[in-house]
């Protein structure tokens, strides 16, 4: 069971039970799950909004909803009860707590720390696991990332640029196939990120923690994935994108895309 929480949370977690129990088969892609209309929209909403209620949000997380909008990123995720979710290097878990609670006891929640960070972030990872009981740790080579179980949506919030990032030693591509593969048919993959300008490429990801959002999209397109949507929730006309991310000035405050893409069935 999950810890206990506000009634609304209680009451929101009954419901996602209950239409757990009608869910098509585990295996199942997303797209079969939409066709059959388990999960209405109010219900869905009423979920998250019970998930940014959850008591256990740290403070100093709560203070970042104004400029995060966790409601709207868990709507345009489709997160739903029963998904199994990976969050890439969840680090705080701001998203990994919210997931837990929408995808509720017969969901999953992988927080998925690689190797490279694994001593410095595994005990944030370990303590997300401790506090709810349907997250887990997962360790592994951002390479060759699995999981194990087929998934629904993999999340990856600000660590896109990153791994362009020579000390990752990844391979942006070859990343990209193995987490194409870790999806079920119909899955979502969701990139936010820091916004570069036109025409920078991935040039920018050490020096400003930036990337251009088309480029971005080129690659994971070319893994197989449906560019399926984007979000705005996140922008901000205000930021020029020539200034690092962690620049007092626009920390926080950074303009982000919001992508969503989809693994075809």
């Amino acid at each position: 069971m999950l810890k206990p929480s506000i009634s609304a949370l209680a009451a929101a977690l009954v419901l996602s039970a209950a239409v757990a129990a009608c869910s098509s088969a585990p295996d199942a892609g997303r797209d079969d799950r939409a066709a059959g209309g388990v999960h209405g929209a109010a219900q869905l909403a009423d979920l998250h909004r019970a998930a940014v209620a959850d008591p256990l949000r740290p403070a100093d997380e709560v203070a970042r909803d104004a400029f995060r909008h966790p409601d709207q990123m868990l709507a345009f995720a489709r997160l739903e009860p029963g998904d199994k979710i990976a969050d890439i290097r969840p680090g705080a878990g701001y998203f990994t707590r919210l997931f837990a609670r929408v995808v509720g006891e017969e969901g999953k929640v992988y927080a998925f720390v690689p190797n490279r960070t694994a001593e410095r972030e595994n005990p944030g990872a370990d303590a997300l696991a401790a506090a709810y009981p349907n997250v887990s740790r997962v360790n592994g080579d951002l390479n060759t990332m699995s999981f194990p179980e087929p998934l629904d949506v993999i999340w990856m919030s600000q660590e896109y640029h990153d791994f362009h990032i020579p000390a990752f030693n990844t391979d942006v591509a070859t990343m990209n196939r193995a987490i194409y593969a870790a999806l079920k048919p119909g899955g979502y993959f969701i990139v936010i990120d820091h916004a570069g300008r036109p025409g920078t490429g991935h040039s920018e990801v050490q020096t400003l923690h930036r990337i251009e959002g088309a480029s971005l999209r080129a690659e994971i397109e070319a893994a197989g994935f449906v560019f399926d949507g984007e979000s705005t929730a996140l922008a901000n006309a205000a930021d020029d994108r020539t200034v690092n991310v962690f620049d007092a000035a626009i920390r926080g405050r950074t303009d982000q895309f919001v992508y969503r893409f989809r693994k075809p069935a």
